[in-house]
């Protein structure tokens, strides 16, 4: 066969030679004309000789086309089948190979353990014994450990390397430890002598570390090694050793639970700040007859009391330090005793032992009766808060606020009016006046115009002339961070020549966070704002003086800073009604929260606005503990934050009661009608109606309740937001993760106001302001204010208070007055977990299978059996628990049931399963 192709292929070689001579002797002929010799002609090709017969007769080519047929044929199928295997469920290959690890520990286990004859036994001798020495008995149980976690967790396969790692280090390390302390045999003490040993593995590992360095520095090599082995099975950082083992502690029942420790040390806080917000229980010793009420002296003190509220006054204050009789203390009580009556709940022992023994006569002989004193309203007609002139009145023939007989039922109300308890109130013979403003610094003027500002109008010129835009700077407005360039566009000159020119005019200024406004907001002109080079400080004192200066009596005012143009921003939270504060770490939130306090403590008294302020960070409102205006002490536990929302919803709805019995749309009105004495309870009524106080909510890290009481948190914050404008109530939210997650689509639409800090992305700015903006600020309180009803925000510098000035305002108002806390505000109820009797011992499994239906929603009996691993009688069981609980639609024959739950209720739902409460 060779010759007859080699045969075959001559005849073309020797054309393709002839045809490579051609050229060559074209080019010759030119050059000598001449006749070609006959001798070249008689060359002409000569014919192929016939190829040999083949000696094997063709039975050769007939074995070799056989073969591979055969071959083909048998490679099909093997392809096949590993097409097949891999078109087969990754769940269906890990159970496979699980199984194969159990079936090879049985192997191993009968050649091991059972002493196991034939060639399998053998091989396991060979192979397992003659590795593992000794430790041969533990390699069954080994692969088993490895087979179950296959099947247990086949969603993990990113840590099987992890473990093959770990278990290959501790393996050598035990092995190695093994064969030092069988005495080391070598190779020359025979097979049988590494066997009794450490094995081959074991030989291998200690062999060279002791001939290298002894067994003195070997054995501790491998003891690190076998730790490292370890600590890389279990995932544990050598840092983290000390909390694993106090877990481990924790779940074998030596160490006790580091969060029920925490947990309890909250509750015995919180019992111990309110219970010595209550005065002391003197013995024996009474206070004399209050004073007759005289209307000229009580003239005289309403003339020198600015609009009837005492402001910054050298009023002589009461002592605080008098003694009090029983009934004194009875009713600096009775804040304790308002949410027991109110919630129909037995008041706690020391409230009752503090009004134990005391009579109707005794309160009425001896307690205060406030008089009320209308205030003229503000020049829009728009009422203000008054605080009450509190004055001794002797004859009342009423009881007193905050004081019941406990020995006597109450008489029946009138249906008209809702069963309510006695409203947040003060004591009535305690004179309160504001801090003065003296407390705050002054600031210096601020700069219109300065050296930096004519260098930044110079190279904007330069840059319009540049690029051949037909624009100038017309003036500019300096504000404390930054200023606003204004430029006017010559005709048919488009604003977009400027807005593309943002880099080119970044890069002239040298400064990246330049911001355009196209255009200015009431005017024909483009703004450029562009950070100062010399930044200014805003104070807060400054920004309450004009707010003095103008004569504005609003409690609920609080002090922003200052805006671009040199005005001081300030606004009513009454107004706004809501407000969201958010922000990157250091950017000013806190700053910004610490003036919202300190602005409503200097302009506020307690029976004007009270407070609940939640701080998840422990650290950030510590300096306003003890304030008269808190109505609990600062709650750090966010799932008792959720409790004081919830309760703040229950004060909102009974304030909702009174407005809806009196005939009221606002708690202003409602206010108004109880000083000028129009709004009466009924006759038969022990209950006398106060001035409701305004309610200040501040949560200074929304992100941490979020994550721990999602739901409760926001439907709380919604239903807040809703409603509680008209009962004057009023939150602040702030977050440093403004992240959809924490502030999600509910709170934004309830939270019409806005002011963002600088963020570290343009998608944070739009979950903030719903625009861009917040992330070319520059940080340290450079924000944009967004309140409600404006169309774009107010780029503005926030103030600034020291912590110096927070002290002595809070020092002032501690001095003013003690803090009556309510109990009742972190109380949440516990409900007895209680589990169906359908559900039986399934209650995990129920669990599983519900959780895995909601998130893929797909309700199917087979996937249950497929993912829970679980035969068809347990998944239908399972999917009919599920039907009865509303979580899966009735059955359609073979298609999938219907998911009647979203994803986002999956919590509410598995606290259904359990038994626990839903709020």
């Amino acid at each position: 066969m060779a010759s007859r192709s080699s045969a075959a292929k001559k005849p073309p070689a020797k054309k393709a030679a002839a045809s490579a001579k051609a050229p060559a002797k074209k080019a010759v002929a030119k050059k000598a004309p001449a006749k070609k010799p006959p001798a070249k002609k008689a060359a002409a090709k000569k014919p192929a000789p016939k190829p040999a017969p083949s000696p094997t007769g063709g039975i050769y080519r007939l074995v070799r086309a056989v073969w591979l047929g055969v071959a083909h044929a048998v490679g099909a199928v093997f392809r096949g089948i590993g097409q097949g295997a891999r078109n087969l469920d990754p769940a269906h290959r890990k159970d496979g190979v699980a199984l194969l690890l159990l079936g090879i520990a049985l192997i191993v286990a009968a050649g091991t353990w059972a002493d196991l004859k034939g060639p399998v036994g053998d091989l396991v001798e060979i192979l397992v014994t003659g590795a593992f020495g000794r430790l041969d008995l533990l390699v069954p149980i080994l692969l088993a450990v490895v087979a179950v976690r296959f099947i247990r967790h086949p969603e993990k396969p990113e840590a099987n390397g992890r473990i093959v790692i770990g278990l290959s280090a501790l393996v050598i390390g035990v092995l190695g430890q093994v064969h030092i302390a069988c005495g080391s045999p070598a190779r020359g003490a025979g097979m049988q002598a590494i066997r009794d040993a450490g094995g081959l593995i074991g030989w291998a590992m200690a062999t060279p570390l002791s001939y290298a360095m002894g067994h003195v520095l070997a054995v501790p090599l491998l003891v690190l090694l076998t730790i490292f082995g370890l600590l890389v099975v279990t995932a544990t950082p050598v840092n983290a050793i000390p909390q694993r083992l106090r877990l481990l502690g924790v779940r074998l029942g030596i160490v006790r639970d580091p969060a029920e420790d925490e947990f309890d040390e909250d509750d015995e806080r919180y019992e111990e700040q309110w219970r010595e917000a209550l005065p002391a229980r003197p013995r024996g010793r009474r206070t004399p007859a209050p004073a007759e009420y005289d209307p000229d002296t009580a003239e005289q003190e309403a003339l020198s009391r600015r609009r009837g509220r005492p402001r910054r006054s050298a009023v002589p204050q009461p002592d605080m330090n008098r003694p009090m009789d029983a009934v004194d203390v009875a009713a600096a009580a009775a804040a304790a005793l308002d949410g027991a009556v109110m919630h129909g709940m037995p008041p706690s022992p020391i409230v009752a032992d503090l009004t134990q023994g005391v009579t109707v006569g005794d309160r009425e002989a001896t307690t205060p009766t406030p008089v009320p004193a209308a205030r003229p309203q503000q020049d829009k007609g728009k009422p203000k808060q008054d605080k009450l002139l509190k004055q001794d009145e002797p004859e009342r023939e009423k009881p007193k606020a905050g004081v019941r007989d406990l020995t006597k039922a109450p008489p029946s109300e009138p249906r008209d009016l809702p069963a309510r308890a006695e409203q947040l109130q003060l004591s009535g013979d305690i004179t309160y006046s504001l801090p003065s403003l003296d407390l705050l610094t002054r600031g210096g003027p601020g700069k219109a115009r300065s050296a930096a500002n004519d260098a930044v109008v110079q190279s904007l010129t330069t840059v319009f002339t540049e690029f051949k835009v037909d624009a100038s700077v017309t003036g500019f407005t300096r504000g404390p961070t930054v200023t606003r360039y204004e430029v006017e566009l010559g005709p048919a000159v488009k604003v977009e020549r400027i807005t593309a020119l943002t880099k080119n005019i970044a890069y002239a200024v040298a400064s990246p966070d330049v911001r355009i406004i196209s255009p200015i907001p009431g005017k024909s002109a483009v703004g450029i704002e562009i950070p100062n080079t010399d930044r200014e400080m805003v104070n807060l004192g400054d920004v309450l003086r004009l707010a003095e200066s103008a004569e504005d009596d609003d409690p609920m005012l609080v002090a922003f800073g200052k805006d671009v143009e040199g005005g001081y921003v300030m606004h009513s939270l009454a107004k706004m009604p809501h407000m969201l504060v958010a922000g990157a770490t250091g950017s000013g939130k806190s700053s910004c929260i610490n003036c919202l306090i300190t602005s409503v403590m200097m302009r506020a008294t307690p029976e004007d606005v009270r407070m609940i302020l939640v701080d998840p960070k422990r650290v950030e409102l510590t300096a306003y503990e003890g304030i008269p205006h808190l109505i609990t002490p600062i709650i750090t536990n966010p799932k008792r934050a959720a409790e004081a929302l919830q309760w703040v919803v229950r004060e909102m709805d009974l304030r909702y009661d009174d407005l809806a019995a009196y005939g009221y749309r606002h708690i202003d009105d409602f206010n108004r009608a109880v000083r000028e004495g129009k709004a009466k309870p009924p006759e038969g009524s022990e209950r006398e109606l106060q001035p409701y106080p305004y309610l200040l909510v501040i949560v200074d890290e929304l992100a941490d309740l979020m994550m721990v009481a999602p739901r409760d948190v926001e439907d709380a914050i919604v239903r807040i937001t809703q409603l509680a404008r008209a009962a004057g109530i009023h939150l602040v939210l702030a977050t440093q993760r403004p992240s959809v997650d924490v502030v999600t689509g509910l709170i934004k639409a309830n939270v019409p106001s806005r002011l963002a800090f600088a963020t570290s992305s343009l998608a944070d700015s739009r979950v903030i302001l719903d625009q861009a903006g917040a992330e070319k600020l520059i940080g340290k309180g450079d924000g944009l204010f967004l309140p409600m009803g404006a169309s774009k925000p107010t780029r503005m510098q926030g103030a600034f208070v020291t912590e110096e000035e927070i002290a002595g305002v809070v020092q002032h108002c501690k001095d003013q007055m003690a803090p009556v806390f309510r109990d009742d505000v972190t109380v949440g109820t516990k409900q007895k977990k209680e589990i169906d009797e359908d559900i039986g011992d399934d209650l995990d499994l129920l669990c599983q299978a519900a959780e895995l239906v909601v998130s893929t929603q797909f309700g199917s009996t087979s996937m249950l059996q497929r993912k829970l691993r679980v035969g068809f009688a347990k998944a239908g069981r399972l999917m009919d628990l599920m039907e009865s609980r509303n979580i899966v639609g009735p059955s359609e024959g073979s298609k999938a049931r219907d998911v009647l739950v979203k994803p986002d209720e999956l919590d509410g739902v598995l606290a259904l399963i359990r038994g626990e409460s839903e709020g």
